[in-house]
């Protein structure tokens, strides 16, 4: 990457485990772009908290805190890339000598990013295809893959100010009856849910329900519903009043022993492994 100095990093993560403690807080001094590709992730960028899903693109610029809320990476798949740039200032975005955009671009460019909300709701995969695109290009070295690889930059740079400037709501663009859904689920985590009976909640057939879910979460419903009840799990662990069998059954095992194996299998602890953990860390 020396020839390409503006690139602090570049990649991509498929997490098919919940990672304690991997996930702090961090302000950086470069442009920090994501691509979220499946899962759900629950992320604090500055003081606002933001619920990703696939398709969304997540913005954090200079000198802005990004954090997890739950204090780890969820399971899922993200993309990435850090990208350094000589000046972000309101009327005045330099981002280097690699970039081939012109005054008047950069001034609006510039103005935009500052101006808008740091998550892109879009059911395009253009983010995703342009992360693709920069991987094959920077691992192949075809010839002009040095001219490509900059022109990507600022093809990703103007697809994203072009997006922000057309959220003209910043609001979840995700259908109302899954949040719904959601919010059910979580009330009644004890509850043995089967997949006909989620679906029935939301109005669905199975079929139907099943590729919504896997089109919006990345996971079937039985895995997303997992998911919620390992992070339902992890808040009630930190209860120490509470014990396993109760955690466990509060959140929808069949026993402890489910819920231990469950919990080892997704975050690779045990639950009393992390209880003691929390403990002394606190």
């Amino acid at each position: 990457m020396q020839i390409f100095p503006h690139i602090v990093s570049i990649g991509s993560k498929k997490n098919n485990a919940i990672q304690l403690e991997s996930f702090h807080e961090s302000i950086a001094d470069f442009i920090r772009i994501f691509s979220i590709i499946d899962g759900k992730y629950e992320w604090q960028i500055r003081d606002e908290q933001y619920q990703l899903y696939p398709g969304d693109t997540v913005l954090v610029l200079p000198g802005r805190r990004l954090s997890s809320i739950k204090g780890f990476l969820e399971i899922g798949t993200i993309a990435w890339v850090h990208l350094r740039v000589e000046r972000l200032d309101k009327g005045d975005f330099i981002a280097g000598e690699w970039s081939s955009l012109s005054d008047s671009e950069r001034f609006t460019i510039g103005n935009i990013l500052l101006s808008n909300k740091p998550v892109i709701r879009s059911r395009t995969d253009e983010t995703s295809r342009i992360f693709g695109v920069l991987r094959n290009e920077l691992f192949n070295h075809e010839i002009g893959f040095h001219t490509r690889v900059n022109q990507l930059l600022d093809e990703l740079l103007v697809m994203i100010t072009r997006q922000l400037t057309k959220q003209g709501n910043p609001g979840r663009d995700f259908p109302k009856t899954f949040l719904q859904l959601e919010q059910k689920l979580r009330e009644n985590l004890s509850h043995q849910w089967s997949v006909e009976e989620m679906a029935a909640t939301v109005g669905m057939g199975t079929t139907l329900f099943n590729v919504k879910v896997k089109t919006y979460t990345g996971f079937t419903p039985t895995n997303y519903l997992i998911n919620l009840r390992i992070a339902e799990s992890i808040k009630l662990l930190r209860k120490p009043e509470l014990n396993f069998t109760d955690i466990a059954l509060d959140t929808g095992f069949y026993s402890s022993q489910h819920f231990s194996t469950t919990f080892k299998k997704l975050t690779g602890y045990t639950p009393s492994e992390f209880r003691k953990k929390g403990s002394a860390d606190s």
